[in-house]
């Protein structure tokens, strides 16, 4: 017997019109391309947002088409997010942070039929437009005044391709199921992969983050999504802001920490979200020009481990850092290390333990470590196994690549991730199977290994990787850059190493580097650090 309740279809647009309806007049800050501010309301945005899905159809697309962007967190990115899936299309957010031909790649295997483009990607797009022989059209997302010279075919002004159009659309009632979105992988390695999200899965996951233990947020909080639009639909921020009725922030492509700061001192920022590399910048600028980032109460961090360091750096200034995990096929967010009541007898080490790892998973998505044996492994913090996941906002599928090792037999999804999950539930990434260091027969973590070694005063950043060794077959190597104006000696590193780390992990040598090579999405990429010290000899080594 069924339950005599209304079957109303879970549909992107219904959240711009909520929170046009109800938060009318709450406003939309974004840095333009030019440095300066845009401003406008939600109500603004939503008859934008209904003006641009009357310019798509009338472009003649038809339903599941895909329109992708090249673009940063920016007004006219977000009414895309709306109208393009509100509309019945795909909107195939890409990321121009990835080589060209990745990105030619990207927009032939989606098929995208028009590219919406920020003046700074222009000249990226036109480099490869003439390998993109399915695009019909581009369309620059500016006004006619700032329209750049290109040699785009037919190149559209945003401004102009929604100017004429009714600012009344009605949106057409879907089936939930429906694609909405699209991302890719960042291919790290191999071609990246299409992720496929439906308006089910997303209005979800939004609903999902907004709750107290991940972004928290209500109609008085002021929202700065840092991590970029392009990067797993900005974490659902775009989504789950308006759903609360906050303010939203969008920062454009100035994201370095003097600028991130100015957004949050001069709007009234409370909450935002990024990878460390970003947190990074924000903190040592807050340090040089003794700024309290204040508003600022609470960032997620994401995108890869967050270290102590960085953590205890946010609690002196009074912000809570929430570390939290996701992966492109996942939404992105699965779990969320926020502590409970159960934890406040911890001592202050103990709930640092707890902070840095992965935490537990959101309601509606379900966890399972398992051994290479296939046989699932406890949840007693120590046995290790593949991470496995499943949920109503993770992905069942690629989008044109059939890779069935991503999906166990039973249907969950298998991330590559080697992971411990305490009794009550909180995850630890101990590594990705491909990067954990071999040695002896036993497992060495690169991630706790780099976890360790950054919080050493003078590091900044750190990569621990395996190097070939005849009897242990491979020994760790930590490749280090230096804080500002510091210096680190043999002596010094193995010191503050020998009480933190088992004796059988102490790195045989390391290497200082300039900078650390990291993937379109901040991760450190490992396949590149391999290559460059790798070698047994490598010339930099130092002894440790």
């Amino acid at each position: 017997m069924l339950g005599k309740m209304m079957s109303q279809p879970l549909l992107i647009p219904a959240v711009l019109e909520h929170a046009a309806r109800f938060h009318r007049e709450t406003e939309i800050v974004s840095r333009r391309e030019d440095g300066g501010l845009h401003r406008y309301t939600y109500g603004e945005a939503a008859r934008r947002s209904r003006r641009l899905a009357n310019a798509l159809v009338a472009l003649g697309l038809t339903p599941g088409q895909r329109v992708g962007t090249l673009a940063w967190n920016g007004f006219r990115h977000l009414e895309l997010y709306y109208a393009v899936p509100g509309a019945g299309f795909v909107c195939h957010t890409i990321n121009p942070r990835l080589f060209p031909e990745q990105i030619r790649f990207i927009i032939n295997d989606a098929d995208d039929q028009y590219v919406f483009v920020d003046p700074d990607f222009v000249p990226l797009l036109e480099k490869i437009a003439p390998g993109l022989p399915g695009v019909q059209g581009y369309v620059i997302m500016t006004e006619r005044s700032r329209m750049p010279a290109t040699t785009l075919p037919g190149a559209l002004c945003y401004e102009e391709l929604i100017g004429g159009m009714p600012d009344q659309f009605v949106w057409p009632l879907l089936d939930e199921n429906t694609a909405s979105g699209m991302c890719y992988t960042s291919g790290t390695t191999g071609n990246p992969k299409g992720v496929l999200y439906s308006h089910r899965s997303t209005v979800l996951h939004a609903m999902a983050g907004g709750r107290s233990e991940v972004f928290g947020l209500s109609s008085r909080d002021v929202v700065m999504p840092v991590v970029p639009m392009f990067h797993v639909n900005s974490w659902g921020l775009p989504y789950c802001a308006p759903m609360a009725g906050a303010k939203l922030v969008l920062p454009g492509g100035r994201l370095d920490g003097a600028s991130l700061a100015e957004l949050i001192r001069e709007e009234g920022v409370t909450v935002s979200a990024g990878v460390p590399t970003v947190w990074l910048s924000l903190l040592d600028h807050a340090d040089k020009a003794q700024d309290t980032l204040a508003p600022l109460s609470r960032v997620l961090i994401g995108g890869s481990a967050a270290p102590a360091r960085m953590m205890e750096r946010f609690d002196a200034l009074g912000i809570q850092p929430i570390h939290a995990w996701g992966m492109t096929e996942t939404s992105p967010v699965v779990t969320v290390a926020t502590l409970t009541p159960r934890h406040d007898a911890l001592s202050p080490d103990e709930r640092m333990g707890l902070r840095i790892k992965q935490g537990a998973a959101l309601f509606g998505a379900e966890m399972r470590i398992v051994g290479y044996d296939g046989v699932e492994q406890p949840w007693d913090g120590a046995t290790s196994g593949m991470l496995e996941v499943r949920g109503p906002w993770i992905c069942s599928g690629y989008f044109s690549e059939d890779d069935g090792q991503a999906f166990s037999p039973d249907g969950w999804f298998v991330t590559g991730d080697i992971c411990t999950i305490t009794p009550d539930g909180f995850m630890e990434i101990v590594d990705r199977a491909k990067d954990v260091i071999k040695s002896g027969g036993e497992w060495i973590s690169s991630i706790a290994l780099e976890n360790v070694a950054i919080g050493h005063p003078a590091v900044r950043e750190a990569a621990a990787i395996g190097r070939p060794d005849e009897k242990w077959g491979e020994r760790p190597r930590l490749v280090l850059v230096l804080r500002e104006g510091a210096r680190l000696t043999a002596e010094e590193l193995r010191e503050y190493l020998a009480p933190r780390i088992a004796k059988w992990w102490m790195p045989d040598d390391f290497v200082l580097a300039e900078t650390l090579p990291h993937t379109a999405t901040g991760k450190l990429l490992k396949m590149e650090l391999r290559r460059l010290y790798r070698a047994p000899d490598h010339p930099d080594a130092r002894p440790l």
